[in-house]
């Protein structure tokens, strides 16, 4: 075939060494002479590959501490010359110069350097690679005559390729298209590094997303819609896409959209936290000091819906609370949690009900990352905005009603706010025992969702606190939930009707305490 490219000459020059010696021995048996640098060439020594050093070649050698090594002309001469011009071909035999067929780079661990707790900004400087990005980019230019290797994932179906005689078009083009990939990714570390989130306080005048697919799933939200699954490397932090998934089937669209909604809720929590998630809302959530009771707690907030729920836990899931999971009657399709003890895991993964379908999802230690950047696509563009905190002090707070809160009920106060911001707005969310027993989601009219809220709690209402996403537009909500037994509310205030809504908390005997923020989940 005209379009295989037998190997002759390769340069070799990585950072990551994963899988180099399989692919040098590879080569050398094909008969490729390889030409390579520092670290690499002594590397490749060491396991019995003849190596030829590119200083020799070029007759210059390696220098500022390694800063340059490959920016010559005899390197970059073999690289980038056209085949088929008899012009180049000329040129580089005039100059002594080897014709690379093949070119193996990978850069220098930037983003592992800066990720690296304790990481000077000279160091991380110092990760800058420059002679790496310009041998990848020459190499992909020229992809017609020369193949490029960034990634040790690729070393195979290279060597599979030279068994019959070279590298075809395709490949090297597909291979091409990766590198500059590579190389963009590569760069886009960097600029987010140097400048950071933001700039005094404002957002970057341009954003760039390099994302890596890391899966295709069988469908999206429904049957007929295609979806795939990609990886964003700038994120570090214990996550749900690189999590580690110790049993069950594959992962679904939705169980991935749900169970990243009940990582979020669990992480902003330090007691143990427990919550259950249908159709991207919580229909239970609570906190214990017993992870177990926790989890109890956050089932029996709505049974009905749980059923089929995915779970999200902040520690680690222990015997006792497997033991409650796996109780007749209940079935969960997922389970998110730091990590699994391993009695906990035999427990969940041999039951009858859970053995084959269950999957359970291990993240690692959790840390709220509210006060990052949150991103959100809309048709044309997107949507960029500071992550939604709560106000965690309650000095942040006013009791703007005669009637005060009392002292035993300012957990479920506190724990009601913080729940309430992960409700799909209008968000009214009904709080007992540190323990999420109503919801009322997604709502056009407020009203409803508090309707819903206290239909979803039954008697549980009575004692309860309620707590509000937005301000209270009529007294009417503030009427239907004191009826139902709520004894004290929590709201951000700001309607020009406030003074009504307070005058029918104090008439009613409902304290009513203001945050001063709003938390719309849209």
């Amino acid at each position: 075939m005209s379009n295989v490219i037998p190997v002759k000459n390769a340069l070799i020059s990585v950072s990551d060494k994963l899988g180099l010696a399989d692919l040098a021995v590879g080569l050398q048996r094909a008969g490729v002479k390889i030409y390579s640098t520092g670290g690499t060439r002594k590397h490749l020594e060491q396991v019995g590959v003849e190596v030829l050093d590119v200083a020799e070649y070029t007759g210059f050698p390696e220098m500022l501490d390694g800063r340059v090594k490959t920016l010559h002309p005899k390197v970059f001469g073999g690289i980038l010359a056209r085949r088929d011009s008899d012009e180049h071909m000329d040129a580089i035999t005039e100059h002594d110069i080897v014709p690379f067929d093949l070119v193996v780079v990978n850069l220098y661990p930037f983003a592992a350097t800066v990720a690296r707790p304790g990481a000077t900004f000279q160091e991380c400087v110092e990760q800058i690679d420059i002679g790496g990005p310009s041998l990848v980019r020459a190499a992909a230019k020229n992809h017609g005559d020369v193949a490029v290797a960034t990634s040790p994932e690729q070393y195979g179906e290279i060597l599979e390729q030279l068994e019959s005689g070279g590298t075809t078009d395709a490949l090297r083009r597909q291979l091409a298209a990766d590198a500059f990939d590579h190389t963009a990714a590569y760069d886009r570390a960097i600029t987010d590094y140097m400048r950071g989130d933001s700039i005094a306080g404002e957002f970057p005048s341009s954003m760039h997303i390099a994302l890596r697919r890391k899966s295709k799933l069988r469908y999206g939200e429904n049957p007929h819609q295609r979806a795939a699954l990609y990886v964003d490397p700038s994120i570090r932090n214990a996550n749900l896409v690189s999590a580690r998934q110790l049993s069950g089937k594959e992962l679904s669209y939705n169980n991935l959209l749900d169970l990243d909604s009940a990582l979020e809720i669990v992480r902003s929590f330090t007691k143990p936290a427990v919550s259950v998630i249908k159709h991207n809302n919580p229909c239970g959530a609570a906190t214990d000091d017993v992870l177990a009771e926790a989890c109890q707690k956050a089932l029996d907030g709505d049974p009905l819906s749980a059923f089929g729920s995915v779970l999200g836990f902040n520690k680690t899931v222990d015997l006792a609370t497997a033991e409650k999971l796996c109780e007749p009657g209940l079935f969960i399709e997922a389970i998110v949690a730091p990590d699994f003890e391993a009695g906990a895991v035999g427990m969940l993964t041999t039951r009858p009900r859970w053995r084959n379908n269950v999957r359970l999802m291990q993240v690692g230690l959790l840390e709220d990352t509210t006060t990052g950047i949150q991103k959100r696509f809309i048709s044309g563009g997107m949507l960029v905005q500071d992550g939604d905190q709560t106000a965690r002090s309650r000095a942040e707070w006013k009791t703007v009603t005669e009637t005060k809160v009392e002292d035993d009920l300012w957990d479920d106060v506190q724990f009601g706010w913080d729940m309430v911001r992960h409700v799909k707005s209008n968000a009214i969310v009904l709080a007992s025992n540190a323990s999420l027993i109503g919801v009322g989601a997604g709502q056009m009219s407020r009203v409803d969702s508090v309707e819903i809220a206290i239909d979803k709690a039954g008697d549980r209402t009575n004692g309860a606190i309620l707590a509000s996403d937005a301000f209270f537009p009529f007294p009417d909500s503030i009427e239907a939930a004191a009826e139902a037994g709520v004894v004290a509310v929590i709201q951000p205030g700001g309607s020009r009707r406030d003074e009504e809504v307070i005058e029918a908390c104090d008439k009613l005997g409902v304290a009513m305490v203001f945050t001063g923020r709003r938390h719309f989940k849209h």
